[in-house]
Order: structure tokens, then sequence, then C-alpha cells
């Protein structure tokens, strides 16, 4: 038995990708099922050492990313997407899995081409409220299109749609409070902020952070994920900002926060400030109360609608990027890390969204198609 996946290269993408690939393995063991072989097409490995763990064999595809705006990279990457489909077709044919799960953005496009020419099931995620083109297109002979919110339903044919949430790896639904302080180097007894930028960081939040860093520190610690790209700016103009502050060890930046790092930082935090994209349903199995800032220039202001449909929810408030700035920002943490009762009641509401089920129901999706197909 073979399953192939693909997707786009943010960890929006890949970890949902992961957490199905670990729960297909779970339930197979379990259930005394031979454990399928897995590939991952996509034009580079996004985390080497993840795909390594979950034995799933990388296999790089070119795939050209045609842009919303004018960009001599347009041209080019036309060039890409061909020589990706090329590829893609050769690949397909030598693998010939039992069948493809897809998280959509351009990545995807020549493996899905691919698997439509050699009539091979199709099953693919929508993490959005408004689903991307190259879903659009595969949503029209894919076998099961999952959805997040349920918003992307009116874009797919009804009888092969699913309302079932995010994927999120298991490792990932149970915060580690156990040992996070002193893992995080984090004061005790001081309430802690943690903020969230996506897994390429947000240079938008990041600035505004900086700026408000002197008024938050004299009454919480901040858990800053920056992203790789931004992090030496970032550290550089932490260090001008708080230069002989006496609370500057309170800000705990970091370019990124590998799985480990990021339950210690959600079981020690109070409050999440985050964009909305698929962290959302993470921060919802935390029981975390949140503001989200949506991006402004989403495909198809897909950002904006998650965040107003988890906001509607009770589990989070919603700040426009256009109100981005720090008096405001740090206004509305003080407000809520101030609000005991009121971020209680967000806890409860985001538990009540969260779907910690959602990696199993596609992974038992994919195995029964998959066995299926063998026959």
């Amino acid at each position: 038995m073979k399953i192939l996946f693909t997707g786009a290269g943010t960890g929006g993408h890949f970890y949902p990708i992961i957490a199905v690939a670990e729960e297909i393995r779970r339930i197979a063991e379990e259930e005394h099922l031979i454990v399928p072989k897995f590939y991952y097409l996509a034009p580079d490995p996004y985390d080497k050492e993840t795909l390594i763990e979950n034995d799933i064999e990388f296999r790089a595809t070119p795939a050209g990313k045609i842009r919303r705006y004018f960009s001599l990279l347009n041209f080019f990457d036309v060039f890409k997407t061909f020589a990706g489909l090329l590829k893609a077709v050769w690949q397909m044919y030598a693998i010939f899995p039992d069948v493809v799960f897809s998280k959509g953005g351009y990545a995807s496009f020549p493996p899905l081409f691919a698997a439509r020419i050699f009539g091979i099931p199709v099953v693919i995620h929508e993490s959005d409220s408004a689903p991307g083109k190259v879903n659009l297109w595969a949503g029209k002979f894919a076998e099961r299109v999952a959805l997040s919110y349920p918003d992307a339903a009116r874009y797919f044919k009804s009888g092969k749609v699913a309302l079932i949430g995010n994927p999120v790896r298991r490792q990932m639904l149970t915060p580690q409070s156990s040992g996070a302080r002193e893992f995080l180097k984090l004061e005790e007894n001081v309430p802690v902020v943690l903020i969230l930028g996506g897994s390429l960081g947000a240079q938008k939040i990041n600035e505004t952070v900086l700026e408000m860093l002197p008024q938050l520190l004299p009454k919480y610690q901040v858990i800053h994920q920056t992203g790789k790209a931004h992090y030496k700016d970032v550290t550089g103009t932490a260090g001008v900002i708080l230069a002989g502050n006496q609370y500057a060890d309170r800000y705990r930046p970091f370019p990124y926060l590998n799985a480990l790092a990021m339950k210690m930082a959600a079981g020690v935090a109070d409050l999440v400030v985050t964009r909305a994209g698929s962290a959302l349903f993470e921060i919802a199995a935390w029981g975390l109360p949140s503001i989200v800032i949506p991006i402004t220039d989403s495909n198809a202001d897909h950002q904006r609608k998650n965040a107003f449909t988890y906001s509607h929810s009770g589990a989070a408030v919603v700040m426009e990027e256009s109100n981005l700035a720090p008096h405001v920002l740090a206004s509305d943490i003080i407000r809520l890390m101030e609000a005991k009762g009121e971020r209680a009641q967000m806890s409860i509401a985001a538990k009540a969204f969260a779907r910690p089920d959602a990696a199993e129901k596609i992974a038992r999706e994919l195995l029964h198609i998959a066995l299926e197909h063998e026959k």
C-alpha cells in the first residue's frame, strides 16, 4: 500500500500532513494492517528531519507560483510549472500510489495533475474559509474534500464534503507545563504572553511587538516566535530598545518554536497573539484565549474570514491589521490579561471549537480508499 502526500511549503500545509501520516501509522499498527509506504512530493522538503522521523520519502517536484500581482517571476514560473508537470507525471507513474492526499497550494498542482491523468484517487483538505485556486480545481475530481471551516463548503459539491477541522499532530494536542519555565528560561509567577507570527514570521507583528515591549515587560513575560528570516533583525532591534531595561530578560525571542518548545510555550502561556492560519486549531486544542491578527491581503480574504469565524465562537478577539499599532495591541493584551473571568470563558469556547480528531478521520478515510484501490 502506498500513500502520497503533497502541499505547499509552509508549516500550515506541512505539519497537518505529518499529523495524518502519524495517525495512519498508529491505526495500521493498532489494527494489524500493513503500514503503507509514504511519499511526499513538493519543491522542497520543508522539514527534512520530521520526514525522516516519520519514514516519509521525499521526492523533489518543481512548481511555479502564479502571483496575483505583476512580477517577472510569473514568466519564469510558467516554465518551472511545466517542468514540474513532466516530472510529476513520471514520478506518479513510478510510484503509482493507492491514494493522494493534498493540502493544496501551488506546490500540489503538478502531483494532482499527474494523479488525475492516471486515475489515482485524490483526497484534499482545505484549511481556510475560502479555498485557493488549486483546491478549487482539484475539488472537481477529488473523491473526498475535508474542510476546516463551514464557509468553504459552498465552493464544493456537497456529496463529497466533510467538515472535520484542521489536522493537528497528536503530540501537539496537549500543552506541557512541567519543566516549561526552566526550559524556556522564564521567571516563576510572572504571566506569559505568547506571540506567533506563523511558521515564516510576520514582519508587521514583529515591529509592533518590539515597540510595545517597554510597556509589557514590567508586568508580563513575552515569548515571541519571530520567524527564522526575521530573528537577527528582531533581536538586534530588541537589544537597542531594551538596553538598560531591568526587565529585558523577560523577552524571549525564538526564530522558530519546534514541537517541544511550542508545547511548553503553550503550557505556560496565559494569552496568545497570532495570525489566522492553521495554528488557530492548535490554540483551540490548548484552550488558550487569543488575539487574532489576520493578514489583509490573503487569498480571497481567507484569513479575515477564518479570524471572524473563530472569534464568533467566543474564543478570540480580532484586531484588523489596519488598526495594528503598539499602543492599541498593548492595550488589548493588558485588558485581557487583567480580565481573568473573560479569559476563562474564552478558554472554554476555544476547547469547544477544537476538533482534535481531524487527523484520525482523514487517516481512516485514506486507508479505506487505499485498501479499496488495492483490490
